[in-house]
């Protein structure tokens, strides 16, 4: 299955963070800042649009781009061999224009260094709480009956959608059909934007929104908690029973009960907590923190991996141990229901920022330990050079990607053992500026 925006290859660096705005009213909708805190993915501006109508030749009309019309005529025929209505593809590519800003950001995602504690500052912070124990209050019956009906937990959902669109503050204003189909036009992965075209129409001619209300991301995801169109086929529910699965409009009832049916889908279980935060005992083997390593919470306790409480953490299923900054930041016990909402985005600093701020919507307390903040991100360049220089050293990452994956730790865990330096496999600056 097709998981979320973040099967598009996304880095959390390209979520869409945006800045919040306490309400003195905590009745009252959230309100958010002109610009995103982060401008990675900055969702204000629209797709370019012509000033006036121009006529059209087999019905499909012209962008200024020649090779963008010509690609649109050759798909409009590919999409009708998909049973997809003539009227619904004319109205849904009435007046797409090929939005080069589209492309740009798709070009430069790569680029972007910030660091877990930096990103968790702005997802999880004392606004972004606030807000979310406001969302929470108001929607809380409904909230309850999603719980309900899905066994998902709605302090998850609530974070979910606070990081996705700020509680439904900021749901992207791209047009959808003209995002996707500039990017399957650009052909960088033009299959995969394809298939997501071809979803979004299926959506129209369902009837569920209408063209020029499916609006959303750059990348086409939608929605108060942004789902891809793929996904929303599969996942979306109709949880206000009105014969719409709306998760664009001001209620977010169908968006939210779609977000626990999408955790639901893929395995979530009721009860089991994210992840906690435990402390390591002094000498402890760090090639044991490794996610293909599993066992229970007392097992884990036996080695003298303890909760804050200094108690075994509760058995709450097998757990691995999780170290995103190394041996000089927070440590975590994880379970299944991180690969859960791993599924809405692979990167490890979303599913922490997701787990902590369901955490402190709940009333829970911030994380004891620290992060190593002197430290900054490495760059793309940074993180390829890296992997260069540790396969040139015989600690091979297997690809030069710029992706810190489980080979590139276990190299650098390699290196660190080599070096007589603690082996928590942390890709750090230090460690590049050793290898140089």
């Amino acid at each position: 299955m097709i998981s979320l925006k973040w099967v598009l290859a996304l880095s959390f660096l390209a979520q869409p963070v945006w800045a919040e705005t306490a309400n003195p009213d905590p009745s009252g909708p959230v309100t958010r800042t002109a610009q995103p805190l982060e401008l990675i993915n900055p969702d204000g501006a629209g797709v370019e649009r012509s000033l006036r109508p121009l006529l059209r030749q087999t019905l499909v009309q012209s962008s200024g781009d020649a090779g963008f019309d010509a690609w649109v005529a050759a798909f409009r025929g590919r999409a009708l061999a998909r049973g997809i209505s003539s009227v619904v593809f004319d109205q849904a590519f009435d007046d797409v224009r090929y939005a080069p800003k589209v492309v740009t950001r798709d070009r430069n995602q790569s680029e972007f260094t910030k660091t877990l504690w930096d990103y968790l500052d702005t997802a999880v912070s004392d606004t972004r709480i606030a807000n979310g124990k406001a969302a929470l209050a108001r929607m809380g019956s409904e909230l309850d009956r999603i719980e309900a009906r899905f066994g998902v937990d709605k302090h998850v959902v609530t974070a979910i959608w606070g990081l996705e669109s700020a509680y439904g503050a900021f749901r992207g204003s791209d047009d959808v059909i003209g995002a996707l189909a500039t990017l399957a036009y650009d052909g960088r992965r033009g299959a995969f934007f394809e298939g997501q075209l071809l979803a979004a129409l299926e959506i129209l001619q369902a009837g569920d929104v209408a063209p020029r209300s499916m609006t959303g991301s750059w990348a086409g995801a939608m929605g108060h908690t942004q789902f891809i169109p793929t996904s929303y086929l599969d996942y979306a529910v109709d949880f206000t029973g009105d014969g719409k699965r709306d998760i664009w409009g001001e209620d977010p009832s169908d968006a939210l009960a779609s977000t626990a049916n999408y955790l639901k889908a893929f395995g979530w279980v009721s009860g089991q907590p994210w992840g906690v935060e435990v402390n390591l005992p002094a000498g402890f083997d760090y090639a044991l923190a490794d996610r293909d390593i599993l066992r229970h919470p007392a097992d884990w306790g036996a080695l003298g991996v303890k909760g804050l409480d200094g108690r075994d953490v509760a058995d709450h299923g097998q757990a691995s141990i999780l170290l995103p900054a190394g041996s000089q930041g927070v440590a975590f016990m994880i379970y299944k229901n991180f690969e859960v909402i791993e599924r809405y985005n692979t990167a490890d600093a979303y599913v922490i920022g997701v787990g902590h701020l369901a955490d402190r919507i709940r009333g829970g307390a911030a994380f004891e330990a620290g992060w190593p903040r002197g430290d900054r991100g490495l760059s793309f360049e940074e993180r390829k050079e890296l992997q260069r220089l540790l396969t040139a050293k015989g600690f091979d990452t297997k690809k030069i990607d710029g992706k810190i994956g489980p080979l590139t730790i276990g190299a650098v865990r390699a290196y660190q053992r080599a070096e007589g330096l603690v082996p928590d496999g942390y890709a750090s600056l230090r460690i590049l500026e050793r290898l140089r």
